[in-house]
């Protein structure tokens, strides 16, 4: 599915709190059309990254590119006007606003006209089979349906390029299998590349086209996930004895 072209590059991307070195000289990249999933185990640097590549805070040392254009430094909603949207691990709506009201808040990133920006958040609510719930407080909303109004938000901002984290956590595996689908219609339907952070291998090893895997700060492999699944090291700091290999 991918065109070979670079949407996103890190290079040797360090981020230090105090005396702890979260992540440690990563470099990575992700090319359009793809889905690159990141994986790891708990406090191995996977959210501090995407927050680096978002613009939630600044890398203590290392460039980022997006689509070419240096972006470390710059602020969230600036990256996000350039075309990068992101779903966050703790789902937090505005639980006193509809569904539509709160999608319509992603859109208006792109059109201040609110008009228009409540037809695409009414478009975006279809494609993730919410539109029927429009109308009803997110606030009443269960977790399934909390996940595609978390995803519904970062579509209605129109980006070329989507970081999901987590968005699968708490679900069974029922619901897995729906979210997996859409985020496979999400990259071949809407043409937009993807980095997904997720804890279900199998939804990881379908998903991705190669996957990066850090360890305490540290880019400990990389490859199809065929590779990364019986790389010894990858193993060890994460799969225990178990195998995993893409469907």
């Amino acid at each position: 599915m991918s065109d070979k072209t670079v949407i996103l590059e890190c290079k040797d991307i360090v981020k230090k709190f105090g005396g702890l070195t979260a992540v440690n000289d990563v470099s990575m990249y992700a090319n359009k059309g793809e889905i690159v999933g990141l994986i790891g185990a708990n406090g191995a640097g996977k959210t501090t990254l995407f927050n680096m590549i978002a613009g939630v805070f600044p890398p203590t040392s290392g460039q980022i590119f997006f689509e070419g254009q240096e972006i470390q430094g710059k602020k969230s909603h600036e990256i996000c006007r350039m075309g990068m949207g992101r779903t966050y691990q703790i789902v937090k709506p505005f639980r006193n606003l509809s569904v539509l009201d709160n999608t319509v808040v992603g859109a208006l990133i792109r059109d201040s006209d609110v008009k228009k920006a409540k037809k695409k958040a009414m478009e975006v609510l279809s494609f993730v089979g919410l539109d029927h719930r429009a109308e009803v407080s997110s606030g009443n909303l269960g977790l399934p349906e909390l996940k595609r109004l978390e995803l519904a938000r970062a579509l209605a901002t129109d980006p070329k390029l989507l970081l999901l984290d987590e968005v699968m956590a708490g679900l069974n595996p029922t619901d897995s299998e729906k979210v997996i689908a859409l985020v496979e219609r999400i990259r071949n339907e809407l043409g937009i590349s993807l980095i997904v952070i997720e804890h279900v291998m199998k939804a990881i090893m379908t998903l991705s086209d190669r996957i990066y895997v850090l360890n305490q700060g540290n880019l400990i492999a990389t490859g199809t996930p065929q590779e990364v699944s019986v790389n010894p090291e990858v193993i060890k700091s994460y799969f225990g004895e178990k195998r995993y290999a893409k469907n």
